[in-house]
């Protein structure tokens, strides 16, 4: 119960701070409102910086920012999306779905990208990351590289 109690307290505090921003009231805040209020905080807040900010957290692409927008930035909601990210950016290392990155998958994949490194080169790579000594990089130690 003490939880519960917390999360509603939690929630009210982002619903009172999300309508300090929400100026007109209609439940969304625009780049214009957004500006206003961290205008009063940084005069160097510029309209074209709201809109990329708003255009960052915006989760449904109409242009503003709703209070689920506004939760998950204060409380890095963008964690889940950073995860899909490295496990992506992993599977593009990994040696044909083995779940590691080799020193041979390391290079064919640095070559694509237009970096020409021997498979020596490759394994001293993976050596200053690799944590528990196997000569691989485990999705593990690729994330604790990043």
């Amino acid at each position: 119960i003490d939880s519960e109690k917390k999360k509603m307290e939690k929630s009210e505090q982002y619903r009172r701070v999300f309508g300090r921003f929400d100026s007109d009231g209609d439940g969304k805040i625009c780049p214009s409102e957004l500006q206003r209020c961290i205008g009063l905080i940084s005069a160097d807040f510029t309209a074209e910086e709201a809109e990329q900010a708003v255009a960052m957290m915006d989760s449904d692409g109409d242009g503003s920012i709703c209070l689920e927008d506004l939760m998950r930035v204060v409380e890095g909601g963008g964690e889940e999306e950073r995860m899909q990210d490295l496990k992506e950016a992993f599977r593009m290392y990994e040696m044909e779905g083995s779940g590691i990155i080799t020193a041979k998958s390391l290079r064919r994949m640095l070559s694509r990208l237009g970096e020409r490194r021997t498979v020596h080169q490759c394994r001293n790579m993976i050596a200053r990351f690799d944590l528990n000594g196997d000569g691989v990089l485990s999705f593990d130690e690729f994330k604790a590289m990043m």
